[in-house]
């Protein structure tokens, strides 16, 4: 792991160029999301999505040299448990601007955990910063109603607190000797797709699959892969490399910016808009990861 200097967020200028990549493919992603569950259910998407992922990536890459219970506890969380409660949400009604915003209190969720689990201390700033943040996501769920839906709001969450054990997964796989990131995001794609079918064909049904499966067209086909090339390999891919290389509790906060971009996606996409109430609390939230990621740096100004 690389060594990092406090008085900076970053050890290279094209880290912080690439993780701002992975924010804009993660920010359209949840239009696309909304574009997939429209004819697909969101069990049979994740299976699809992830099939679509593994292969036939996996026959180029070697599988890295980390033990089988990571790529399972990292496939069931971070891929399964997330996409599992997130496609939900979507589908029940959870604007896909909105879920951009609350998901990112996988960040608290990543603080936390980091904590308790990999023994990373909390700083002053940080703690301010997820003060802030969460009480801006306070202010998100008090306005739920026709508009964004309480069982949306809460699958969203239960996908937050999954994708914060995938990070924490993922500083524990970073611990084992230098391993090609890109290849094992690729093969632990190969874990998601028969728990997905399991929960396809106990909850939405042989005959919704075979109904979707016969009716995907290329509008389908183009969400599908968007989700499995762009947003998996590539948008994890980057994460997980940079998860490896930066404490999880200097990684995770950047997240945060997905909804600037999911967002506004969302709003020029299928015409979202927000209450007054939605913007003062995505202000909180934008606050609280200024104040986390750069708090320290202010302090010593």
């Amino acid at each position: 792991m690389s060594a990092t200097n406090e008085s900076t967020p970053f050890d290279h200028p094209t880290d912080l160029a690439l993780i701002l990549l992975v924010i804009v493919l993660w920010g359209v992603n949840f239009a696309v999301i909304k574009v997939g569950v429209t004819d697909i259910p969101p069990f049979l998407l994740g299976a699809l999505r992830f099939m679509l992922a593994a292969f036939p990536a996996l026959l180029f890459f070697r599988r890295p040299k980390v033990p089988l219970r990571l790529y399972l506890l990292y496939g069931m969380t971070i891929s399964v448990g997330q996409f599992a409660f997130l496609f939900t949400a979507i589908r029940v009604g959870m604007p896909s601007g909105l879920a951009s915003l609350i998901l990112q209190s996988q960040s608290f969720f990543t603080l936390f955990f980091a904590a308790l689990w990999l023994k990373e201390r909390w700083h002053a700033h940080q703690l301010m910063g997820l003060i802030l943040a969460g009480l801006g996501l306070v202010l998100i769920g008090s306005a739920h109603g026709a508009s964004m839906p309480l069982l949306g709001f809460l699958l969203t969450v239960a996908a937050a607190s999954m994708w914060a054990c995938g990070n924490i997964i993922t500083r524990t796989i970073s611990r084992y000797a230098p391993f090609n990131q890109f290849a094992f995001v690729v093969w632990a794609s190969a874990v998601p797709p028969i728990p997905f079918l399991l929960l396809s064909f106990m909850f939405e049904g042989t005959d919704a699959i075979t109904t979707a499966l016969h009716h995907i067209n290329g509008q389908s086909f183009a969400a599908i892969a968007y989700l499995a090339w762009v947003a998996t390999l590539l948008g994890y891919g980057l994460w997980t490399r940079f998860l490896g290389r930066y404490p999880a509790n200097r990684i995770a906060p950047f997240s945060m910016l997905v909804p600037l971009v999911g967002l506004t996606t969302g709003w020029l996409v299928f015409d979202e808009a927000l209450q007054p109430i939605h913007f003062a609390g995505g202000a909180l939230l934008m606050l609280g990861l200024l104040v986390n990621v750069f708090g320290a740096r202010w302090g010593r100004g």
